[in-house]
């Protein structure tokens, strides 16, 4: 049986790869605390297995989170020089290829969909070939191997030391913003266990005259988006402004259809993405790996659009979920 933590221990061994290229990199003005910042992931990768497993303390995971929030905050990390072939070289590799370059991408989904739906019923002597409940993450990580698998085949590449380069140097280019998501995540659940959603809840109620749900609806909506932008992310939101308002009031209180009114708030979350640095892989990293030079380009060019949205979002809940 394929088991979801080899998957983990992969990564964690290219992050440790990586890391290594990194302290010997000279041409990183700061290559001990980029080498310190990755390292520390992928060990964590590696170590977190046993914590898991309840044969390790968790302690020394958050011990080297701190010091990468301090090597990152300090600006202790920085990047190279690429080995990378030139702009020419690569305009002609283009242009040979042409539509093939996607197909490495594209290798990922369709090797995960078919390891979620085709391998998950497969089994060897009475176990599952892949570990149960954990079919999608896996199928994700085998795709990837095979995505890399077809990408060197069609470049004719057979050093692995290549595309190890230019994922350490993509890596280096996204920086630490890359992580934010997930620790915002990890904060939302924080939020969720230490009962801010609830708190959060009872001033809502306080201050809501009866009677007023369109305003119930605008609150909902807006604080979603609202705290998406503080957050990060519309999923360590949800749990929040859920419990403080809409499953109480929106759902329990005003009869609300539970379907229609979390799936329009999650929707009016995803606009404060739209507008916030903090959701750094959709538009700090992008803007980082296109070189803009205004980082906060995408932010501003969505804005409208994200306005535009909430709006929509707090009228088709008013007019549909009740």
């Amino acid at each position: 049986m394929i088991k979801a933590e080899w998957f983990f221990w992969l990564v964690g061994a290219v992050f440790l790869v990586m890391a290594a290229q990194m302290l010997t990199d000279r041409s990183n003005p700061k290559r001990h605390g980029s080498a310190a910042f990755w390292g520390l992931i992928g060990a964590g990768f590696i170590y977190s297995s046993w914590v898991v497993e309840d044969k390790a303390p968790a302690e020394p995971l958050g011990a080297a989170v701190l010091v990468m929030a301090c090597l990152a905050g300090f600006g202790l990390t920085g990047r190279g020089e690429p080995r990378t072939t030139t702009r020419e070289q690569r305009a002609a590799s283009a242009a040979r290829l042409g539509g093939r370059l996607f197909v490495p991408a594209l290798t990922i989904p369709l090797v995960a969909m078919v390891c979620a739906v085709g391998v998950k019923k497969l089994s060897v002597g009475g176990e599952p070939v892949l570990q149960k409940g954990s079919e999608t993450i896996l199928g994700l990580g085998i795709g990837a191997v095979a995505a890399l698998v077809v990408g060197m085949v069609m470049l004719r590449e057979k050093r692995l030391s290549v595309p190890v380069h230019a994922g350490r140097s993509m890596l280096e280019a996204m920086g630490w913003a890359m992580l934010l998501p997930q620790m915002l995540a990890t904060l939302g659940s924080i939020f969720s266990v230490a009962g801010v959603g609830t708190e959060v809840g009872k001033l809502t109620t306080k201050v809501l005259p009866d009677g007023s749900l369109h305003l119930a609806v605008v609150v909902y909506c807006v604080g979603m988006a609202l705290f998406t932008v503080i957050m990060g992310n519309a999923f360590a939101a949800f749990p929040v402004m859920t419990a403080a308002v809409g499953w109480p009031v929106l759902v329990q209180h005003y009869d609300g259809s539970p379907a229609a009114v979390l799936a329009v708030g999650m929707l009016a979350g995803f606009c404060g993405t739209l507008v916030t640095p903090m959701a750094a892989n959709y538009n700090i990293v992008p803007a980082a790996l296109l070189e803009l030079k205004d980082q906060y380009g995408p932010i501003k060019a969505q804005l409208p659009t994200a306005v535009i949205l909430l709006g929509c979002n707090i009228a088709i809940m008013s007019a549909f979920a009740f």
